[in-house]
């Protein structure tokens, strides 16, 4: 590739419009102004993402009750009542077996110092620490040491030492000083509840009002994206607990069997923790292995508890997660850990609670709205380009290694013959669209001719599962699926069209017969010229395969049909238009008016009737067999 760019044209890039240098510009404020909103607005944005995080947790629930005979108000009022008093026990729990284990600890402070004894005995036992810590001491002993008083004069005035003291506290203030960290929990909690209530019971009043307000003149689209969005983001958070509460279990379960006191705590503060993403589960085991550490006088309970949590982490993340979740979730890692790193930042550690589905709930709403369509490429799990724009850019850079890598993927679960036709065919109509606006030049054309030759030679190994399909007009045949000797060597000529890559064409039909033992020629559009033809030889050829990835238009094709008769007359003759839909009407006439007894649109379809030809015994086409375009196409 880099002897192709230093031979390429070099074009230098077009300085930026004023235009376009606006549109940025006001895209950055615009960003700037949302970020700052969100930091900003955090007393009130933080409350309604909670509450509204928690309406999607609780509709099933609402749902469920209605379809019960409970009204609407009765259902949302059963709910929420329900989801407070199980958050208000859980944390009463939680604060009741903290209280309990600050009670206890007292019991292990004789443990804790033999601990630490021994860690300072061995760290002084060993040469390195011990002459490490007397460096320290003594650049300690230097540093502490007050340096010599300057000789005053008597006679100078010593300053006056000033004392500051606080007055006592008045009643009034003690109670402020109390109850005013507690306000700001409560008064989120209160907004909390009021917004899960409203947005309950207004729920479908307020979809309406969003589809009015940003899809009335798309309703089926904007509705589409808040059913996916609802859907998404409601398995997300039944998945997600269920998951959470067996990691909790058994958590729990195991602490027990190790003898951690308050294990149920351990289990509960687990379940939580792991809705944080990536961080939770090792906050949430810290505390349960520095007490592992501190009632054990040796260090078994503290290595079967670290053990426990690096055991069944990776099981639930790398083994369940997958298989439950599939792509329900729709984000990608990266964007996981920058949304937990936005969200942290703004909102703190709610944000960090919250970052996953509302990422979740932006990559939904860009997916199906064309304005924010870059969202779901930033953050969203599909891959950014189709697999033709990935072969196209591996071709171009000239690594048909890695191109061959990402087709051994599709491979898989296709064929050779399927990854022809809906991966390189496309990838080529890309390359072939960039040099008829003049950006892809003969060089660069070169190196991807080059990287398409390497693609076919490391794909060598792959079958093809292309089967032999009579023309229409014929019906069903009964062949040997067995090619015929005299089709081995050079009885299918392979004519590229005028086209800059209808060769690379060719080279791909000639691939795939050579799978089926069919040797296959390929000749460039310039040997079969009118002045050029005579020398092509004609001994041994039965069918020639014209190969057109997009013509411009068929007059070409249709005085080469001409010629390729003349010159060939015992020879079928294949038309092949590969970039170009048979069911188009503006095609249609134009594809017939070629004058070619068989037509195929597709890599697998030319090679399955080429392959019919060689395997059948010789026959003649009928008059509408020669009439009629196939119109079957091979399944892969």
């Amino acid at each position: 590739m880099t002897a192709a760019l230093e031979h390429s044209e070099i074009h230098p890039p077009e300085p930026p419009t004023p235009w376009g240098l606006q549109n940025t510009f006001y895209a950055a404020g615009l960003c700037a102004i949302i970020v700052g909103g969100i930091y900003f607005g955090q007393p009130i944005l933080m409350p309604a993402a909670l509450a509204i995080l928690l309406a999607f947790a609780l509709a099933p629930l609402v749902s469920r009750l209605r379809q019960f005979g409970f009204g609407r108000i009765t259902s949302v009022v059963v709910t929420v009542l329900l989801a407070f008093v199980v958050i208000g026990a859980l944390g009463t729990y939680i604060v009741t077996e903290v209280a309990h284990l600050a009670a206890a600890m007292p019991r292990y402070e004789s443990n804790l110092a033999h601990k630490l004894n021994s860690v300072r005995s061995a760290a002084e036992s060993s040469s390195v620490f011990a002459t490490a810590s007397n460096v320290l001491q003594r650049l300690d002993n230097d540093l502490s040491t007050p340096a010599k008083p300057l000789v005053q004069n008597p006679q100078t005035p010593q300053p006056l030492v000033v004392e500051m003291r606080k007055p006592s506290s008045t009643p009034l203030e003690i109670v402020e000083g109390i109850v005013g960290p507690l306000l700001e929990p409560l008064a989120t909690t209160g907004i909390v509840i009021i917004f899960v209530v409203f947005i309950l019971l207004q729920k479908e009043d307020l979809r309406d009002r969003f589809i009015r307000l940003a899809g009335s003149h798309d309703m089926r689209r904007t509705t589409l994206a808040l059913d996916d969005g609802a859907t998404r983001l409601s398995r997300y958070l039944l998945m997600q607990t269920t998951i959470n509460a067996c990691f909790g279990f058994a958590i729990g379960s195991g602490l027990w069997l190790i003898g951690i006191p308050n294990a149920g705590l351990w289990g509960l503060i687990g379940m939580m923790f792991r809705f944080v993403p990536y961080v939770g589960v090792p906050v949430a085991a810290a505390i349960p292995v520095a007490l592992a550490f501190a009632i054990d006088p040796n260090w078994t309970k503290m290595l079967w508890t670290i053990g426990l949590y690096v055991t069944i982490e990776p099981i639930l993340g790398q083994g369940v997660e997958p298989f439950v979740y599939g792509r329900s979730i729709g984000l990608s890692a990266t964007a996981i850990v920058v949304a937990a790193t936005f969200w942290t930042w703004v909102w703190g550690p709610v944000g960090l609670l919250l970052s996953t589905p509302l990422t979740m709930s932006l990559v939904v709403i860009g997916r199906h709205v064309d304005q924010l369509r870059f969202l779901d490429v930033l953050l969203g799990d599909r891959p950014a380009l189709g697999p033709e724009e990935g072969l196209y850019l591996r071709m171009l850079s000239g690594d048909p290694d890695d191109a061959a890598e990402q087709a051994e993927g599709f491979l898989e679960k296709g064929s050779i013959g399927a990854y022809y036709d809906h991966v390189a065919v496309k990838a080529l109509l890309l390359a072939q669209a960039d040099a008829r606006q003049g950006t892809l030049d003969k060089d660069r054309r070169h190196v991807l001719q080059a990287a398409v030759k390497g693609l076919v030679q490391n794909l060598a190994e792959w079958d093809d599962d292309t089967r032999p399909l009579p023309p229409p007009g014929l019906g069903p045949a009964e062949i040997e699926p067995v090619v015929r000797e005299e089709w081995n060597g050079g009885a299918v000529l392979c004519v590229a069209g005028p086209g800059p890559l209808d060769d690379v064409l060719a080279l791909l039909l000639s691939d795939m017969l050579a799978r089926h033992q069919i040797a296959a020629r390929v000749v460039s559009h310039v040997e079969v010229l009118p002045l050029n033809i005579d020398h092509v030889t004609d001994t041994g050829v039965r069918l020639i395969a014209v190969c057109y990835l997009e013509p411009a238009n068929f007059t070409n094709a249709r005085y080469l049909v001409r010629r390729l008769k003349r010159h060939f007359p015992q020879a079928r003759l294949l038309m092949n238009f590969w970039g170009t839909a048979r069911d188009e009407a503006s095609h249609r006439d134009a594809i017939a008016a070629t004058g070619c007894e068989l037509i195929a649109t597709s890599l697998r379809e030319a090679a399955a009737r080429i392959l019919f030809f060689a395997c059948a015994p010789n026959i003649e086409l009928t008059s509408e067999a020669k009439r009629k375009p196939a119109d079957e196409t091979v399944a892969g």
